[in-house]
């Protein structure tokens, strides 16, 4: 005798009523593995709420989350990137740039508008990582130009954000003319006594550190951040000695003087506040 006969159909789910979770509903830390709302983690400016780890941000989301509310203007918008060199690796960059462009909804890896921050008129260039790695091409070089030539005519401070891997090797010689392209433009700057304030979030390195990024007349970094020109390996192999714990973080650059300020996140808008109101005084 069969005593444990099913005598009903299992429970079934019918093929319409199947709920599936929304795409980027949920956000997993990278270093913790906690789950969260992605909007709660945005709205908390990509900081873990529950061990602090720093994701990268947007250029767009700090223009929000530093500009006052409705006040900033783009700027710069008509200036695209071009296959000069009719560059190939794996595929080529005249492909690498119409996909990423779509992918990302960016022209290129700088962004700049203009705005008040507390009420103190001021411009600001950000970096975007997602755009090939926030790498330094022809177009960055010239929207920083062309930033401060805003600043010049309009007597506005300057601020730029550096997230980047260092210049754009599809680009070769153009990319790396962007390095005495910028720090001549911000010679002009310096002369006219107009602020300069660089920001240097994670990670900032190669031709970025070696030019525009190490040149603010206050140079401040998020926490954390890595910051430097070559790699840890490339280093180390170089000099034949093992680097220190922390090497190429903010904190150690900040020990070794070439900080000014780490700024948390949430005190950036502030802190660039006062200092745009020190320079005005």
């Amino acid at each position: 005798m069969n005593w444990f006969k099913r005598i009903t159909k299992g429970i079934l789910t019918a093929p319409n009523e199947r709920k599936d979770v929304p795409a980027g509903l949920w956000h997993s830390c990278e270093q913790c593995r906690t789950i969260t709302f992605a909007k709660e983690h945005r709205n908390n400016l990509s900081v873990c709420m529950h061990c602090g780890h720093y994701d990268r941000m947007s250029a767009p989301a700090y223009f929000e989350a530093l500009f006052d509310k409705d006040t900033y203007k783009s700027l710069f918008e008509n200036i695209k990137p071009i296959d000069r060199l009719q560059f190939n690796d794996t595929k080529s960059y005249k492909k690498r740039l119409l996909q990423t462009q779509s992918q990302t909804g960016l022209d290129d890896a700088m962004l700049v508008a203009h705005g008040t921050i507390n009420g103190k008129a001021l411009v600001i260039a950000a970096m975007d990582f997602r755009f090939i790695g926030g790498s330094m091409g022809s177009v960055v070089g010239e929207k920083i130009a062309r930033a401060i030539d805003f600043c010049l005519a309009q007597s506005q401070p300057l601020l730029i954000i550096s997230q980047s891997g260092g210049a754009r090797m599809m680009e070769s010689a153009f990319s790396l003319m962007q390095m005495a392209k910028t720090a001549a433009k911000l010679a002009q700057l310096a002369d006219a006594k107009i602020p300069y304030i660089s920001l240097m979030t994670n990670p900032t390195t190669g031709g970025v550190t070696a030019s525009f990024a190490m040149l603010g007349d206050i140079n401040l970094a998020e926490p954390k951040a890595l910051i430097g020109f070559a790699g840890p390996r490339v280093i180390k192999e170089t000099i034949k000695k093992d680097l220190p714990e922390g090497f190429q973080t903010s904190e150690f650059l900040m020990q070794h003087g070439f900080l000014d300020l780490i700024v948390p996140r949430h005190e950036l808008k502030t802190t660039v506040a006062q200092l745009l109101g020190y320079f005005a005084n």
